[in-house]
């Protein structure tokens, strides 16, 4: 009986992850973001030096077998610190994203299910979609102080209203249709009405809307380290290693090459699954696949 049961939710499951690898710019972006997790997880393992070890007597030396992406200013292996940096810039992602959907949900939901709540919360994601991302993000990291934990809480902030604006359009839609007034007429409780009825039909756009953030996140990221309002400057970041880098442009071009290319393969890996992602989810767009 229960092989019977699950061989349906199985053969969906399989026919939903054939169709959505089925494009090639999706299985692509799937491919690279794959090795880009395998390598952050496995980086103690898989990288030949310490990101963090100075070697003066091999600086600034060329991509070569002993150091397959070159060097840097104190001798420290530019693969090793790559590596190291996609773990750090991986975790900035996905805390970003979680901590966004936590505030920008409750936030959506609360303004769309409430009506006494949706002119102020409007309002204020209003106020915060006027900033620019960055010039927002670089005000509450300096205001805050540069940090690890600092850079993903204003990240969270920044992007949050993103997410919020999105579940409030679909929960003031959802909210008047006939089953959310069927629950309420039953007496139902609101908060099981909105968690199992209102953000359950909303996961769709919140899974979609997180992979674009998770790439703002790891490039807004990149871009506050590239500042010197990330991280400390010991922890290897793509930014700070692109940052250190233009003072050897046309002498050491690997330093700024291959972390550029890093953030720009992992960027792009994350539009692209979230583009299958939006096609595969979206009715509209499913019927054109």
């Amino acid at each position: 009986m229960t092989d019977i049961a699950t061989r349906p939710a199985l053969s969906e499951g399989s026919k939903f992850l054939r169709r959505f690898l089925k494009r090639k710019t999706v299985a692509f972006g799937v491919l690279i973001l794959t090795v880009f997790v395998l390598l952050a997880i496995l980086a103690p393992w898989v990288t030949p030096y310490s990101p963090s070890k100075l070697s003066i007597v091999n600086r600034l030396k060329p991509p070569s077998g002993l150091f397959f992406f070159g060097t840097d200013e104190f001798g420290r292996d530019v693969f090793s610190r790559t590596i190291f940096a996609g773990r750090l810039s991986l975790l900035v992602g996905a805390a970003v994203v979680v901590l966004s959907a936590l505030i920008g949900v409750s936030l959506g939901l609360l303004a769309g299910f409430f009506k006494q709540f949706d002119t102020p919360i409007a309002r204020l994601i209003d106020a915060m979609m006027a900033f620019p991302d960055i010039l927002l993000a670089i005000a509450l990291v300096a205001a805050l102080g540069p940090s690890l934990t600092t850079v993903i809480i204003a990240l969270s902030i920044v992007y949050s209203p993103r997410l919020a604006r999105i579940v409030r359009a679909s929960t003031l839609v959802i909210r008047e249709l006939p089953y959310v007034e069927a629950a309420q007429a039953l007496g139902i409780s609101t908060f099981h009405i909105m968690t199992r009825h209102v953000l359950r039909n909303l996961l769709s756009p919140i899974l979609v809307q997180g992979t674009f953030l998770f790439a703002s996140a790891m490039l807004a990221e990149a871009g506050l380290s590239f500042l010197g309002l990330g991280v400390s400057p010991e922890i290897p970041t793509w930014g700070t290693m692109i940052a250190a880098g233009r003072q050897y442009i046309g002498q050491a071009d690997w330093m700024t090459l291959f972390p550029g290319v890093a953030i720009v393969l992992s960027v792009l890996s994350l539009q692209m699954v979230g583009d299958g992602l939006r096609d595969m989810l979206d009715p509209k767009l499913r019927k054109d696949l």
